[in-house]
């Protein structure tokens, strides 16, 4: 049952969102709250699509975009700097409700200073405590009053800890069709060549994750072209941002085609990343909410991924799961192959886009049934289920006030 908040008083929420997948989840989640408060207040850190919905970011989004455990602390005092005048803004003008998007190196600490100053808490993407680092599940406990999580298995791992969850599912789940429109994508990205495969090349977001992983990818789509008998391929690589598309623009340009590589064909988009993953055949990609794109768009994918030698060091000995690809942890087991660190070789990218594409066109495989059951399993209407959890706690009841009184 969603609380009835209707008051004089506009509701004012602060907000949070430090990657460009929390800004797609807090776009809807501002959506879905002001179809019930068209007068709601959001202000915070939000990216372009927050911003489009009507939230004041008081610094860029992509002053947070850091990974890793080394590459933080470069930007340590920014960081610190913005999470100290938020806390101050916060706690001089407090909000209905906090809260905070993915991020949790960033957030978690800031949402515990607000809930000690009595201002009402939520995490949105639970952190990935059941993964490493468990340790920090008390610190979670301490400093939100609920999780709002995307996966099932998720809500479990908190419920096991007494940290009141819920799992709302993926808005991706809701928006993409069950059946990728690949013909339409095409059509839209003006690629039509029926005689290509088309190989998506996806290296990430981030600066740091263009300057490992693109390379590695350009160096496969090379052996791929020049691969005897195997069918044309042209590849197709987008970009985040203005800033990105130059960097990876300019790492094209350095291959020099007209000179070494006449056989490889290479097409460039801004801020397409949807339609070039629907229009392909097969997707390469860094680890991260893309796969699940990529899951959800039923495309078959190669996970490729490389963190600084000291970051991996860390991360390799604390980590507790299997694997790092969302549709394998959402399997259970190895849905798509990850290549880590030494593994992310050019040679072992090529030879399993090959042996993708020779299935390519199966359209009763085991994998693709396993990704329709996955669909199927997010698909929870997020972004109002998100909101209700959102307005319940405002309001003081549970997070799941639906449920909590079909229980009793």
């Amino acid at each position: 049952m969603t609380a009835n908040l209707a008051s004089a008083v506009p509701l004012r929420i602060g907000i949070v969102a430090g990657e460009a997948s929390g800004d797609i989840l807090g776009a809807g989640l501002i959506q879905a709250i002001k179809q019930r408060h068209p007068d709601a207040i959001f202000e915070g850190i939000a990216g372009p699509k927050m911003l489009a919905e009507g939230c004041h970011s008081f610094f860029p989004q992509d002053r947070l975009a850091v990974m890793g455990l080394v590459e933080p602390l470069k930007r340590l005092p920014e960081l610190l700097k913005i999470r100290k005048y938020l806390k101050q803004h916060f706690i001089q003008q407090p909000p209905d409700i906090f809260i905070g998007i993915d991020s949790p190196d960033f957030n978690i600490d800031l949402e515990l200073a607000l809930k000690k100053a009595d201002i009402k808490t939520l995490h949105y993407v639970s952190p990935s405590l059941w993964a490493w680092r468990q340790g920090r599940i008390k610190k979670m406990a301490k400093a939100v009053d609920g999780v709002l999580a995307l996966f099932p298995f998720e809500q479990d791992f908190y419920h096991r800890h007494n940290v009141p969850a819920i799992c709302v599912g993926h808005t991706l789940a809701d928006q993409i069709p069950i059946s990728p429109q690949t013909d339409k994508a095409r059509a839209e990205l003006n690629i039509t060549a029926s005689d290509s495969r088309y190989i998506a090349l996806l290296p990430g977001s981030r600066s740091s994750e263009v300057e490992r992983m693109l390379p590695v990818f350009l160096d496969a789509a090379r052996l791929l072209a020049k691969e005897k008998n195997a069918p044309k391929m042209q590849f197709l690589i987008p970009a985040a941002n203005e800033v990105r598309w130059e960097q990876i623009q300019a790492l094209v340009d350095s291959l020099d085609l007209a000179q070494s590589d006449s056989g490889l064909i290479i097409q460039t988009y801004l801020k397409q990343s949807h339609s070039v993953m629907e229009a392909s055949d097969v997707v390469v990609m860094a680890s991260g909410t893309t796969t699940l794109e990529a899951m959800l768009l039923k495309k078959p994918m190669v996970i490729a991924y490389k963190v600084a030698a000291l970051s991996y060091f860390i991360f390799s000995r604390m980590v507790k799961v299997k694997f790092i690809g969302l549709p394998n942890l959402l399997a259970n087991k190895p849905l798509a192959k990850e290549l880590i660190q030494r593994d992310a070789t050019p040679e072992a990218v090529a030879q399993e886009v090959k042996r993708l594409l020779l299935c390519v066109h199966d359209s009763d495989s085991a994998l693709l049934r396993e990704y329709h059951r996955l669909h199927l399993s997010l698909k929870k209407n997020a972004n109002q289920k998100a909101a209700d959890a959102v307005l319940n706690i405002i309001a003081g009841e549970p997070l799941d006030a639906e449920s909590s009184s079909k229980s009793n």
